[in-house]
């Protein structure tokens, strides 16, 4: 990644989030200060990278379910850097007329996505924040590219983790939820600690030093996030147990234990 690239109010010795993320992914939108904190992650972690690719999974498999199902509307926030199998290049596998907005508030993705995204005469990109998600809902741009009187498709994947519990994660779901209309879906995951809980403060610490900070929470602090949605089948599960076809499984995945929790709801 080239750092005049990034914008104003760019600081190389603070690891970001996203980036992060990409790293962890195997991607090159990202700095040697990034790197470092994802080591830092991975010593603690290993099979984070694992995880954030069967979370890419989940996404490609969440959405062509949802397009099949008839969806044509999808709303992405904490969207991250632009990398293969994006929403909207899933989507109009199923449906060439879906339409997709991405939000995030880091304005290093922002610039990044609509440099990449700038052709696609069906996405638009959003500032916002999943934290006020009256101000998402209320965006002009967001209302113009998606009609809420139709159903739409929200997701939160690999997001919530980093909302800490002073901004009410259950509140915000509900209020995203009770603002969309019948036959709308949420698709929702989250890291979870259940399987190693000792590892979760000293990952907690490498974050606090990131863009965003990390919140490692227990799989009976997550499956409530479910609340109020009628869940489609196999509900609440690791990435790896929804809908894959996948015949072999990495051995670092065969466990008894939830690690990383997905699931979609229906609003009814």
């Amino acid at each position: 990644m080239d750092p005049k690239a990034l914008g104003a109010g760019f600081n190389p010795h603070i690891p970001n989030s996203a980036r992060m993320y990409d790293y962890f992914l195997g991607g090159k939108n990202n700095l040697p200060v990034d790197r470092d904190a994802a080591e830092k992650v991975l010593k603690y972690v290993p099979e984070i990278p694992i995880g954030i690719r069967e979370n890419r999974e989940f996404l490609c498999r969440a959405v062509r379910f949802l397009a099949e199902r008839g969806v044509r509307q999808f709303l992405d926030i904490g969207a991250g850097l632009p990398t293969q199998h994006n929403v909207h290049q899933v989507a109009a596998e199923v449906a060439p007329d879906s339409r997709t907005v991405y939000v995030d508030n880091d304005p290093q993705v922002l610039v990044h996505a609509r440099a990449l995204l700038q052709d696609s005469p069906n996405v638009i990109i959003a500032e916002g924040d999943l934290r006020y998600p009256g101000e998402i809902l209320g965006d002009p741009g967001v209302r113009a590219h998606l009609d809420f009187e139709r159903p739409v498709a929200v997701l939160m994947l690999a997001i919530l983790h980093f909302i800490p519990d002073a901004d009410e994660p259950l509140r915000i779901i509900g209020e995203l939820r009770d603002a969309l209309p019948p036959g709308s879906y949420l698709a929702l995951s989250h890291v979870t600690v259940d399987e190693r809980p000792e590892a979760a403060p000293a990952v907690e610490r490498i974050y606090q030093n990131a863009s965003t900070p990390f919140v490692g929470r227990m799989s009976s602090e997550v499956e409530p996030m479910f609340d109020g949605l009628d869940l489609v089948a196999p509900g609440v599960v690791n990435l790896h147990e929804w809908r894959s076809e996948a015949q072999v499984l990495d051995p670092l995945l065969e466990k008894a234990k939830p690690y990383f929790l997905c699931g979609i709801g229906e609003v009814v």
